[in-house]
């Protein structure tokens, strides 16, 4: 069993050590997982259509909601372990929250990247990634089995 157990922490290790590794090749440190959400929530809370559905669920929190995103990037970006919230439930019964905010979040977080992420490899991973987190939560939040009935499909 500690045998496992120590396979498996060394295992995590490598993950960690090579995704430190990438990230620090690609000019990304915490200092800048701290500038990009600082400029990409400042953004949001401008945008016409974001701010305001942000604005409604995160009054009078922000500060908590900056530190838990610059964990959630950290973790994402470093492989460190160090966000363990639910993005899923975070965002369900979210007032105004449409599928089609998605792409307007990617597209205003792809231009603060362009502004001031390192080097194109950087922003590219960070973008990436999150489209792959947009879709999985455009997923969990707005599928609907029901509409892939091949039963309820026009000939």
């Amino acid at each position: 069993m500690d045998t496992k157990i120590q396979g498996r922490a060394a295992h995590v290790a490598a993950i960690r050590e090579r995704a430190e590794a990438e990230m620090k090749a690609m000019g990304v440190d915490e200092a800048f997982i701290d500038r990009l959400v600082e400029t990409f929530y400042g953004r949001v809370l401008q945008h016409p259509t974001l701010g305001p559905v942000f604005d409604a669920r995160l009054s009078g929190r922000w500060p908590e909601h900056m530190q838990k995103m610059k964990s959630f990037w950290s973790s994402v970006a470093f492989r460190s372990g160090a966000y363990g919230g639910k993005p899923v439930q975070a965002h369900s019964g979210v007032a105004n929250m449409s599928p089609d905010l998605f792409p307007q979040w990617l597209a205003l977080f792809s231009a603060t990247l362009t502004d001031i992420a390192p080097n194109p490899e950087a922003k590219a991973w960070f973008v990436v990634t999150a489209e792959r987190i947009a879709r999985s939560l455009t997923l969990s939040l707005f599928y609907n089995p029901a509409l892939d009935d091949p039963g309820r499909k026009l000939a």
